[in-house]
């Protein structure tokens, strides 16, 4: 590539014949929407295909591929990627036609309930969504790659960067104002128009059915569903009397999740909601904190057992705001309820209150973060150290309990063996129901303070021990990856492969950039590894999530603009600093962090967490800058970071603390594979 090439807009083929944009701009938008609709596609699939709700990240692996891919086939083709909105269309229609429930009784794989499925079975729709995901962002993908030869490299990076934080920051905010799938709908149509406009009438009809199609469809299910868009959830609820009874039924992303129901009438229904009081001796409780208050229903039990005071703490602001509007005893009008809307957790954490009762009232969020593949909204509550930080907000002989329907009678057991490892003495455990295990899990800060009925008979040896902060899955029975997740990520790979010798060609033109490659793998790595960790120091709320990821590509671009303007160390030097990075983050834990106040604990989480991304970054940008083909560079970078999503899987077995030492490992491979010109003292970037 000659350096007028790079520099001249108007001398490139691709970006002159389809775009009425100027370079920049396009660069700018193209970069913008492509992960806009990366995080719609996450968030609307899962919503409407529950199997998804447990593998997010499936998604998010099919974009990956989808725009490696799309940087790989710049140069094959000036046609303008129509496929794009087209697949688009059809993916819209075919999941809002078989929207599916998960059949969430396979073995290895935990969820709470156990329902039938309906609609397609997962070895159908999961093979569909994946394809049409990363056909869906190969289209973006390729015009942003388009752009790419138009400009210096890093320049280009830069402008790429600033689209992706501009598309994280649009969907963050129609996320806080509960935008429906219709507005990204439309935002997905408007993206397409301005990227595509084409100069023919059969152009324009290629686009504008396809949009029309996406935006009706989601706009017939917003009118439809009747539904609530909560950050996390697709919520719909329904009112009916039973035997005079009121009661709001509540489901999120089509399962059932809780009913909002009078406190006497519950107490009546289903003994273990009073369980709790009587296991703490029939004291009446003058300060109480309900974790997953919800709906209110246990909320207004606290009420009526004579609770002086109520601290509700519910994640989702949409079920909160249903159970203040639909609760029958309506508990959130009384004055005695402070509510909070923020992680369980985090409030553990932060909080300064003293209780005589904390309930952890049957938190199950039904789905996972997005970014980390097998962390729950609700996996920081059950290990040993959440348990701790609410036996450190006990008073002197309160009382911590926890009720649901397990489903196994091993992860009844786990529980009470954590309870017993955070307290020093064994809890009450009551199974009210054989029938889906149905149990009482209550402890007291001293043995004096609770009063059990049957004595629980102890951890037996088949019992998993305690889940811990590093390794917080409490629904996986054994250290191990489930076959199903196995056999899922081998067929993602197989495929992958065969894609991208089907649109890049043969793979000897991606073997100049086999680093690059690694530096991808590792980068995800070290992206999920951040994820989790500031989840678990501040919540795993999608503020958070959200920030986090906004703080990542921040801290790429600050490596871009530092590599530009200033001569930064050689690669192996920057390498060191990189393995520096990796070893300080190894050595810091998150016990450390969780003593400190929370500004110091914010500052040092992100020096720890972002000195070896920048160090990364500053690494990837002297190569990208210094590598032949642009495009071809990129892409592969890009599904490397595609394995990354698959090796996540790795934390299940290794805990997520060990990813730094796989990243690690990573990383001396991609120096390994470094040119020779590049590790010389010497070496400049390219403009």
């Amino acid at each position: 590539m000659t350096a007028a090439a790079e520099t001249t807009p108007s001398s490139h083929p691709d970006v002159r014949s389809i775009s009425w944009l100027g370079v920049r701009p396009r660069l700018v938008l193209a970069s913008a929407f492509m992960l806009f609709l990366e995080l719609a596609l996450i968030r609307w699939t899962g919503s409407n295909i529950v199997h998804l709700s447990y593998f997010t990240n499936f998604v998010l692996l099919g974009s990956f591929l989808g725009i490696g891919l799309g940087f790989l086939r710049v140069g094959r083709t000036t046609r303008p990627p129509y496929y794009s909105p087209i697949t688009l269309a059809v993916l819209v229609v075919v999941v809002l036609l078989f929207p599916v429930t998960v059949d969430r009784r396979t073995e290895g794989v935990l969820y709470w309930t156990s329902l039938t499925t309906t609609g397609p079975p997962p070895w159908l729709i999961l093979p569909v969504v994946f394809a049409a995901a990363a056909i869906v962002l190969m289209g973006p993908a390729e015009l942003v790659g388009r752009c790419f030869p138009a400009l210096e490299r890093l320049e280009a990076y830069r402008y790429d960067l600033v689209g992706s934080l501009t598309g994280i920051g649009l969907f963050t905010a129609l996320s806080f104002l509960g935008a429906p799938p219709v507005v990204w709908g439309t935002v997905a149509a408007l993206a397409y128009t301005v990227l595509l406009w084409p100069r023919t009438t059969p152009g324009r009809l290629a686009l504008a059915v396809p949009a029309l199609v996406v935006v009706g469809a989601l706009a017939a299910e917003t009118l439809t569903a009747g539904a609530l868009w909560s950050p996390y959830y697709k919520v719909t609820h329904d009112h009916f009397d039973w035997h005079g009874v009121p009661i709001t039924d509540i489901q999120v992303n089509g399962i059932p999740h809780q009913q909002a129901v009078p406190a006497g009438r519950r107490l009546e229904w289903e003994r273990q909601y009073a369980l709790p009081y009587e296991r703490a001796g029939g004291r009446r409780p003058d300060d109480v904190l309900v974790v997953g208050a919800g709906s209110g229903t246990d909320v207004a039990i606290a009420l009526l057992k004579g609770a002086g005071h109520v601290d509700a703490v519910e994640i989702d602001p949409s079920l909160r705001e249903l159970g203040g509007i639909y609760h029958p005893d309506r508990p959130y009008d009384d004055p005695r309820v402070t509510t909070v809307v923020t992680d369980g957790r985090a409030f553990l954490e932060r909080t300064t209150g003293k209780y005589d009762l904390i309930l952890f009232a049957l938190p199950d969020s039904l789905t996972l973060v997005s970014g980390a593949s097998s962390l729950r909204l609700e996996s920081y509550l059950f290990t040993r150290q959440a348990m701790e930080a609410a036996r450190e907000h006990l008073k002197p002989g309160g009382v911590f309990s926890m009720y649901n329907y397990y489903r196994e009678r091993w992860l009844v057991d786990r529980l009470a063996a954590t309870a017993q490892a955070a307290f020093g003495h064994r809890p009450c455990v009551d199974v009210v129901s054989q029938a889906g295990q149905q149990a009482v899990i209550t402890v007291g800060l001293t043995a004096e303070a609770q009063s059990c009925g049957e004595a629980w008979a102890g951890a037996s040896a088949a019992t998993p021990p305690p889940a811990e902060d590093d390794r917080p899955f409490l629904y996986l029975r054994d250290r191990t990856v489930p076959w199903v997740y196995l056999v899922t990520l081998g067929l993602i790979l197989a495929v992958s492969l065969l894609a991208v010798r089907a649109v890049a060609g043969p793979y000897r033109r991606m073997r100049p950039y086999a680093d690059l490659f690694l530096l991808g793998v590792a980068f995800l790595l070290l992206e999920t590894r951040s994820v989790t960790g500031f989840a678990l120091l501040f919540g795993t709320t999608w503020v958070v999530n959200a920030v986090v990821f906004a703080g990542v590509l921040l801290a790429v671009l600050a490596a871009v603009e530092v590599t530009r303007r200033f001569r930064t160390p050689p690669l192996p030097v920057m390498y060191g600093v990189l393995l520096g990075g990796l070893a300080l983050a190894w050595l810091v834990p998150a016990s450390w962090l969780l003593g400190l106040p929370p500004a110091p604990r914010a500052l040092v989480a992100v020096t720890v967490a972002f000195l070896p991304i920048f160090a990364a970054n500053v690494v990837f940008a002297r190569r990208f800058a210094d590598s032949a083909d642009g495009t071809t560079a990129f892409g592969a970078n890009l599904l490397g970071a595609m394995v990354g999503g698959c090796l996540e899987y790795l934390a299940l077995v290794v805990g997520y603390q060990a990813l730094l030492v796989v990243a690690g490992a990573l990383y001396l491979g991609a120096f390994a594979l470094l040119p020779g010109d590049a590790r010389s003292p010497g070496a400049v970037r390219a403009r």
